[in-house]
């Protein structure tokens, strides 16, 4: 036996260094796994069915703009006294049953080792309606959004990065409370306090500096979004904050569209103004909106919402149509709108823009004559910008561009679309057909009981609502001008307009 003094010989002096070696490439290699695990690779909730993955699933917008989960359940109780019972829905965000752990349009997703929320595309394409004397509430899914006010949305978190009383110790203990159930640990308390929240802090102060203008916009009220003026700010930082509240390229607020039926839009001119003609470019704009970037797309999670609104059918009237009157209105419809919006034939809504020649295509501005405010907003300068986004990608963007005017669109489903013409600013159908010296000047957004007769919600002061909000068309943006005329049906007889609707119910 040798002694436990005696010097290593040679052999094992080299089989000690290899077996340091491999065991620091090991631990080197697992710590690797690890980062790569926790701070690289992110991790969603997959969902088979492909309605609950337009309603909750992550398209990536977590990555560059969302809070941690806790954070987002937290703040309506740290914020109760601005929010009241409703959360989340005081900004006109919807749960499919009451106690949902998030609302729809709020998808989860884990990032650097940190469950983080924040939108996805149901957010402004999902609507809802309640029938006259009911009180249950249906939801549309692919709809636009009647409730959600989401410059009231902005403006919550804006005013987070100046509030004192945004502090990280109310944060946790909102965290923590029962009404939250976050449970932090002392470790977890640590993180909160000295790296979440200082980055919480800083990223809505910087929200607050690049969005300043967006509190001196005219209100957009529910059911409307300033599609582009946000987007240049954050996007491309262009200098917002010059613009006059008079100024019309300022207030570009519009109503959200549907998003049924893509399949057949596709080579349409697309947006309300016709800026872009890919279904597929128009789609990856819109994530954009939601908060994506370049970066942290999901391409393969929107892609996967656009298969399924491909050929995702229009809703159906909710209410009995009179068969009759319908079928006059047809041919009111045919010899009236059919040129620009296209119409049934068999059964189904037509969409060959070979026979219908306007379909899809762009009407110049001074002969629609309709608010200038959102075609002001998209500019030259702008579609250049967008052009630029997505490069070395297959899917950059190559089709966006000035247009003269607002484009002509399918009415598939158009009962479900109210409020009417891009800015919303006409509350029925039957309105529609008015003059705009006849329609409502000063009228109701926010309630979601439906006018059966006119085709839209209800809009006088006395509808059900929470929070009716006054439309007003005399402020910048909200003009209810133009669509009238002859050629637009507001000079039909009033037997014809009425069976016009009627017919319209069936679209």
């Amino acid at each position: 036996m040798s002694d436990l003094n005696d010097p290593l010989t040679p052999v094992e002096i080299v089989l000690g260094r290899k077996r340091k070696i491999v065991v620091v490439i090991a631990v080197l290699v697992l710590a690797a796994i690890v980062y790569w695990l926790v701070f690289v690779n992110q991790y969603v909730v997959a969902f088979r069915n492909q309605e609950d993955h337009f309603l909750y699933g992550s398209i990536g917008s977590e990555a560059s703009t969302g809070p941690p989960y806790w954070v987002f359940k937290a703040l309506p109780v740290m914020y109760a006294d601005k929010l009241g019972p409703a959360g989340w829905g005081h900004f006109g965000m919807l749960y499919e049953e009451p106690g949902d752990d998030l609302p729809i349009g709020v998808s989860r997703r884990i990032v650097s080792g940190v469950d983080r929320v924040w939108l996805n595309c149901s957010v402004c394409h999902v609507g809802t309606y309640t029938l006259p004397n009911q009180t249950e509430r249906h939801l549309v899914y692919g709809a636009p959004s009647n409730n959600l006010r989401l410059q009231e949305f902005i403006l919550f978190f804006i005013d987070l990065g100046s509030d004192p009383g945004f502090t990280a110790d109310r944060l946790i203990a909102a965290i923590n409370s029962p009404e939250v159930g976050g449970h932090l640990n002392a470790f977890e308390r640590v993180v909160y306090r000295y790296v979440i929240f200082p980055r919480l802090q800083a990223a809505f102060a910087d929200l607050g500096k690049r969005l300043t203008f967006v509190a001196r916009q005219e209100k957009w009220g529910p059911g409307r979004v300033d599609t582009f003026n946000p987007y240049k700010s954050l996007q491309f930082n262009f200098p917002m904050d010059a613009a006059s509240i008079s100024d019309a390229a300022l207030n570009g607020s519009s109503d959200y569209p549907s998003i049924w039926q893509q399949r057949p839009r596709e080579g349409m001119n697309l947006h309300w103004d016709g800026n872009n003609n890919s279904v597929a470019e128009r789609n990856l704009s819109a994530a954009l909106g939601a908060g994506v970037t370049p970066v942290t797309v999901d391409r393969s999670s929107i892609r996967r919402i656009e298969q399924w609104m491909w050929d995702l059918p229009a809703p159906q009237f909710p209410a009995k149509v009179d068969v009759d009157a319908a079928e006059r209105g047809r041919e009111v419809f045919s010899d009236t709108c059919a040129g620009c919006h296209g119409m049934k034939t068999g059964g189904t809504y037509s969409y060959n823009t070979d026979h219908f020649k306007r379909l899809g295509q762009t009407v110049a501005l001074a002969d629609i004559a309709t608010d200038r405010g959102r075609w002001a907003s998209y500019t030259p300068d702008f579609a250049a910008a967008q052009n630029q986004l997505y490069a070395g990608y297959p899917w950059r963007f190559k089709r966006f561009h000035k247009t003269n005017g607002y484009a002509n669109h399918p009415l598939d489903g158009i009962w479900a679309r109210s409020p009417y013409l891009h800015n919303g600013s006409v509350p029925t159908l039957r309105d529609l057909l008015e003059p705009s010296s006849q329609r409502p000047a000063r009228w109701y957004r926010g309630s979601e009981v439906l006018d059966l007769a006119r085709v839209g919600y209800r809009s006088d002061d006395a509808a059900p609502g929470d929070q009716l909000f006054l439309y007003d068309t005399s402020k910048t943006g909200n003009s209810n001008r133009g669509h009238e005329g002859k050629a637009y049906g507001t000079e039909l007889s009033g037997a014809d307009k009425d069976a016009l609707v009627e017919y319209m119910k069936t679209l």
